[in-house]
């Protein structure tokens, strides 16, 4: 687990020290489109002077290897050696395809992740976890590797638009679900109405690595932070091949988290009464995913290559109540496919 995680006004800062060291002998930062307009300008004071800026196209469909080459390519071109820090500046997207490039190049350079988006601060910067998407199929080619450090700056969420904000949400409810059945019953009451993100973004990094800690390769309890993931990659990949149809990760997870609560009751481990309050707290922040009932068995087979799979079983993480996450919960494509439909009825 990393020490070296910086939240709130001091992160940049700590960002300027580290790349300050005489260890490192040259800074590249990775940018999208967005981050490079809307970040950049907040965080270049704290870049040594001489920094190389790498930027790439924004969204998903970008995240692959052919950007990861044209990323190799900038730093082979710059004669970047392995004392070269790479700071990714950006999303989750960002922040995946960057630790990617970096764990790679050279056999590995240290990087740093400064998450722009309120999801890449709670979940997607934090616990090592790297890659890209692959053939249609979310994150498919990847490694674990524990950044130098992640700088968290809460003050990047004014930059982002309501429905980014949303997206990101959904992984902070999700931390809720599998494990915070308290910060759940009070923050339900509430919502998003947030007008300080900086102690929520602590609670849930905090929870996150406390997981993480005990299992850093997902081979046990780290599997329980994929709630709503099965069935929400599944629908997020499908939507991807469809031009017009594409959503973010967060809104395909509040869906997917939906439909795994109904298995969860389907298969008896939630009440009613639960259920009912994770339906009307998702559907309050989030509208509904938009696909026809035909769609749910093509959707349903996108988990067939889910991480957590093993052999042809179809590993879910489920609810055995709210707060209460349980892994390695094996489902069928059938069940995937009604928990689709029962979504698409509500």
């Amino acid at each position: 687990m990393n020490e070296n995680l910086f939240i709130g006004s001091e992160s940049l800062s700590a960002l300027a020290t580290l790349l300050g060291r005489p260890a490192v002998s040259q800074v590249f930062v990775l940018l999208d489109t967005n981050t490079a307009r809307q970040c950049l300008p907040l965080l270049e004071r704290q870049l040594p002077g001489g920094y190389t800026p790498i930027e790439i196209p924004a969204g998903e469909e970008y995240k692959t290897l052919a950007t990861c080459e044209a990323v190799w390519n900038a730093l082979t071109q710059a004669r970047a050696d392995r004392h070269a820090v790479l700071v990714n500046v950006g999303g989750g997207v960002v922040t995946d395809l960057g630790g990617f490039c970096a764990a790679l190049y050279k056999r590995g350079i240290p990087f740093v992740q400064v998450p722009t988006t309120l999801l890449a601060q709670v979940d997607a910067s934090v616990g090592g976890k790297t890659g890209v998407d692959f053939l249609g199929f979310k994150n498919q080619i990847g490694v674990f590797q524990e950044p130098l450090a992640v700088c968290i700056e809460p003050r990047f969420l004014q930059t982002l638009d309501p429905r980014q904000l949303k997206a990101g949400y959904a992984e902070v409810v999700k931390h809720w679900l599998i494990a915070d059945a308290a910060a759940f019953a009070h923050n339900r009451t509430i919502g998003i109405l947030v007008d300080d993100w900086t102690p929520l973004i602590r609670e849930s990094v905090a929870l996150k690595q406390r997981i993480v800690a005990q299992d850093p390769l997902e081979r046990g309890p780290r599997k329980l932070l994929n709630f709503g993931h099965t069935i929400g990659h599944a629908l997020e990949s499908y939507l991807l091949t469809q031009p017009g149809r594409e959503i973010l990760h967060g809104e395909a997870v509040a869906a997917g988290m939906i439909c795994e609560a109904w298995l969860s009751h389907h298969k008896g481990q939630l009440t009613d009464q639960e259920l009912d309050q994770v339906e009307t707290f998702l559907f309050s922040i989030f509208d509904k995913v938009q696909f026809v009932t035909l769609e749910t068995e093509a959707i349903a087979d996108f988990a067939r290559q889910d991480k957590k799979n093993a052999g042809n079983v179809i590993n879910c993480t489920l609810l055995e109540g709210i707060g209460q996450g349980v892994y390695d919960q094996p489902v069928t494509l059938e069940d995937i496919a009604a928990a689709l439909r029962y979504y698409h009825r509500l």
